[in-house]
């Protein structure tokens, strides 16, 4: 009997530990869960860039209201206008109405481009590129400045959005995301009416 008693005490505690150790794992993942989603950017925001002003803004929609979450000064193409050919010197600017979008977010820490200004095929979009779809141009899309962090906020670039370094990983950690809307406005263009708010 005093047997019995014993085997069945043992087989208890043996299902209590594992049943506390399936416990702290499920709560592991939870957390994890967790960790990953607060991290992830909101689906909602988007971007407007401002040809006038020379900056980035991202936006929320909250109800009805439309709020700021962030802004960062930017360097545009050298050559005003909207872009027409490859070459031109310009940023494409998005019809009225109809953003651009970010299809890709891309590790460019590695990337080098030259500049024919002397220094060579130099490193030159910081750590992110945001690829943009604008229909009839390719290779536009908002970085970095590394190396040519003086010319943010300018007009220098050869058609694409410059951020400072430090800008462009808190635009990707915090607000960007495949499919994020991207307005650029014309250069005459002032701001939107629920800007003026």
């Amino acid at each position: 009997m005093l047997k019995r008693i014993l085997l069945i005490t043992i087989v208890a505690a043996l299902a209590l530990g594992a049943c506390a150790q399936t416990k702290k794992s499920n709560t592991k993942k939870r957390k994890a869960n967790t960790t990953a989603t607060t991290k992830q950017p909101k689906k909602t925001a988007f971007i407007v860039i401002s040809k006038r002003d020379l900056n980035l803004r991202v936006y929320d929609r909250k109800g009805s209201d439309t709020i700021m979450l962030a802004q960062f000064p930017v360097c545009l193409s050298k050559n005003k206008g909207n872009k027409q050919r490859v070459g031109d010197m310009k940023t494409p600017e998005s019809p009225a109405g109809k953003p651009f979008s970010i299809t890709a977010i891309q590790d460019a820490s590695t990337w080098k481009h030259d500049f024919k200004d002397g220094r060579g095929n130099i490193l030159a979009y910081g750590h992110w590129f945001l690829r943009l779809k604008t229909p009839g141009h390719t290779g536009i899309g908002i970085h970095g400045s590394t190396n040519n962090e003086s010319s943010v906020p300018g007009r220098a670039s050869e058609g694409c959005i410059r951020l400072r370094d430090k800008d462009i990983i808190t635009l990707k950690e915090k607000y960007a995301y495949v499919g994020m809307p991207v307005y650029i406005k014309a250069e005459n263009e002032g701001l939107y009416r629920w800007e003026k708010k």
